[in-house]
C-alpha cells in the first residue's frame, strides 16, 4: 500500500465480537445526496479523469436485442494511453503490486490500454431502495460468519470493516436467477489450451424482488449454484451443487457431486476454501471462484480505504461472439488488444489467515468497485509473502437487467506463467436472465438427472 494514495476512509478494524451497529438515518440519507445508491462517491475525482455518477446505463443502446451478446455501447471511445514495461513506472501510484507483477513477469507481450472511464453501473431502483433499507438494519453475526437484516441489495453501503465490504461483493445484485452457458481454458505456456464447456445456473433467493430478512433467516439459504461440464466428452456430466447460506454457522455450504463413472451423487463436503477449482489445472482455489466466494472465518479482515486504480472495465470488445477463443486465448496472458482499461475508484480489503488456520494463501488483498462492489482485481500471497496469483474480472454492465458483472475472470499463476480464463462464451449462447429456476432445480435428485443427460 505504500505505492499508492488511499483516499477517503482509512480503517484498520478486525471484526472478533458479533453484530455491530446500524447505520444512524442521517448517514443513510446520503445515498440520495453525495453519495451513490450504492455507497460511491457520487461526484468526481479532483481532476475530473473520473466522472460524477450520473445514475449509469439506463437503457439498453440501439440495435441491442435480449438474447443477444451485449454490443459496445461506447463504440467511440479511443485509447488515451497505453502502458507498457517500458513505462509502467509513471503509472505505479494507479496499479497494484500484481499488475506491476505482470509487466516484469511478461515485458514483452503484456500491456494496458486506458480508454476514459464510463461510470456505466447501474442496478434497478427496487434494488437502490433495498439497500437505503438494509443500511439501517444490516448487521453482522457470528463473527461475520453470517449476516441479518438483509435482502435483495447490498447489505453494507457504508462500510465499517473489511468483512462487511467482502458481504457486499458476495451479495452484489446479479438478478433473481440466470442460466449461462460458457467454459474455460488453462493454456499452456506454449498457449495450447483445451476448452472446457460448461452450463451453469443460479438462483439467488436472497435476491428476488420482495424478498425478507425474516423470509431468508428462516430459510437460511443465499443462493443454490448448479454446474454441469459439457465438454470435452472424457469430463461431460460431471456436475456439482452448491447451497450457499446465510449464516454459515449456523449451517456452513453444502455441496453435492456427480460423477459419470459412478453415477452417483456424493455429498462433498470439500467443496470450499482451497479445495481445487473444477478442471482448473490446480490454477484456482474453489473459493476464488466469482473472484471471492464462500465463508470468511479463515481471514482477518481489514478495510484499508479507497485508491484510484486502473481496472478492467466496459469490456464489451473482449465480450463480442465476433471473436473466436483463440483470438482471446495466448501465451502468458490473453489477449491485451481486446481489454479496456479505466480509472475507478475501489475499495482496499486485506485479508490475512489467521493464526492455526490453514490455506494456501497467507494474504489476498482485493480491490472492489466501488460503482458496483464487483471485485475488480486480486493480489494473492503464498505462505513466504510472496506474489503467488494475480485475479482480473472483466466487467460489462448486463444493460437488460440491469447489473454489472464481470463478463470473464483471469486468474494469473506467477510461478507457473500460466493462466485459467473463467466465462468464455463468445462461441455460446448469451445468459439467460429471464430464465425460470425453482427449488426443484436445484436438489441431489435433479443434480443426478443432470448428469446423466
Amino acid at each position: 500500500m505504500n505505492k499508492v494514495t488511499l483516499l477517503s476512509l482509512t480503517i484498520s478494524m478486525v471484526i472478533s465480537t458479533g453484530a455491530l451497529a446500524k447505520v444512524p438515518s442521517d448517514q443513510v440519507a446520503k445515498l440520495s445526496s453525495e453519495l451513490t445508491p450504492v455507497g460511491a462517491t457520487r461526484a468526481a475525482n479532483k481532476d475530473g479523469s473520473i466522472p460524477k455518477w450520473t445514475g449509469g446505463i439506463t437503457k439498453a443502446p440501439a440495435g441491442y436485442t435480449v438474447g443477444d451478446h451485449h454490443i459496445d455501447p461506447f463504440p467511440n471511445d479511443k485509447i488515451e494511453f497505453t502502458i507498457t514495461a517500458s513505462n509502467v513506472a509513471e503509472y505505479k501510484g494507479l496499479l497494484t503490486p500484481g499488475q506491476i507483477k505482470l509487466f516484469e513477469t511478461y515485458p514483452d507481450t503484456y500491456k494496458m490500454n486506458i480508454y476514459q472511464t464510463r461510470r456505466s453501473a447501474s442496478y434497478p431502483e427496487h434494488v437502490y431502495q433495498a439497500v437505503r433499507i438494509n443500511a439501517s438494519r444490516a448487521e453482522l453475526v457470528k463473527e461475520g460468519n453470517g449476516i441479518q437484516g438483509a435482502a435483495v441489495g447490498i447489505p453494507f453501503p457504508m462500510p465499517a470493516n473489511g468483512l462487511e465490504a467482502i458481504w457486499n461483493h458476495t451479495l452484489r445484485y446479479r438478478g433473481e436467477s440466470v442460466t449461462r452457458s460458457g467454459g474455460q481454458a488453462a493454456p499452456t505456456a506454449s498457449g495450447n489450451f483445451t476448452y472446457i464447456g460448461l452450463k451453469e445456473t443460479l438462483l439467488l433467493p436472497y435476491s428476488i424482488k420482495g424478498a425478507s430478512p425474516e423470509e431468508l433467516e428462516n430459510t437460511n439459504i443465499l443462493f443454490k449454484f448448479k454446474q454441469k461440464v459439457t465438454e470435452p466428452a472424457r469430463l461431460a456430466g460431471t456436475a456439482l451443487l452448491v447451497h450457499e447460506t446465510m449464516d454459515q454457522v449456523k449451517t456452513p455450504r453444502q455441496a453435492w457431486t456427480y460423477n459419470t463413472g459412478q453415477r452417483r451423487v456424493r455429498r462433498a463436503p470439500n467443496v470450499a476454501y482451497d479445495a481445487p477449482g473444477t478442471a482448473a489445472d490446480g490454477l484456482r482455489t474453489t473459493d476464488d471462484f466469482d473472484m471471492y466466494n464462500g465463508a470468511p472465518n479463515r481471514y482477518n479482515w481489514t478495510l484499508k480505504g479507497k485508491q484510484e486504480l486502473l481496472i478492467p472495465y466496459n469490456d464489451y470488445r473482449l465480450h463480442s461472439d465476433e471473436l473466436k477463443y483463440e483470438d482471446i486465448i495466448q501465451p502468458g496472458h490473453i489477449n491485451p488488444d481486446l481489454v479496456r482499461y479505466e480509472k475507478h475508484r475501489v475499495w482496499v480489503v486485506e485479508a490475512n489467515l489467521k493464526e492455526n488456520t490453514r490455506h494456501i494463501y497467507k494474504k489476498r488483498v482485493f480491490y472492489i468497485d466501488e460503482d458496483s462492489w464487483q471485485i475488480a482485481v486480486t493480489d494473492i500471497y503464498d505462505n513466504r509473502d510472496e506474489l503467488y496469483r494475480v485475479a482480473v474480472a472483466h466487467a460489462i454492465n448486463y444493460y437488460d437487467v440491469p447489473t454489472l458483472w464481470s463478463t470473464l475472470d483471469v486468474y494469473h499463476d506467477l510461478q507457473s506463467r500460466r493462466y485459467i480464463a473463467i466465462g468464455l462464451d463468445n462461441e455460446t449462447k448469451m445468459y439467460d436472465f429471464s430464465t425460470k429456476l425453482n427449488e426443484r432445480d436445484f436438489t441431489p435428485a435433479a443434480l443426478r438427472r443432470e448428469g446423466r443427460r
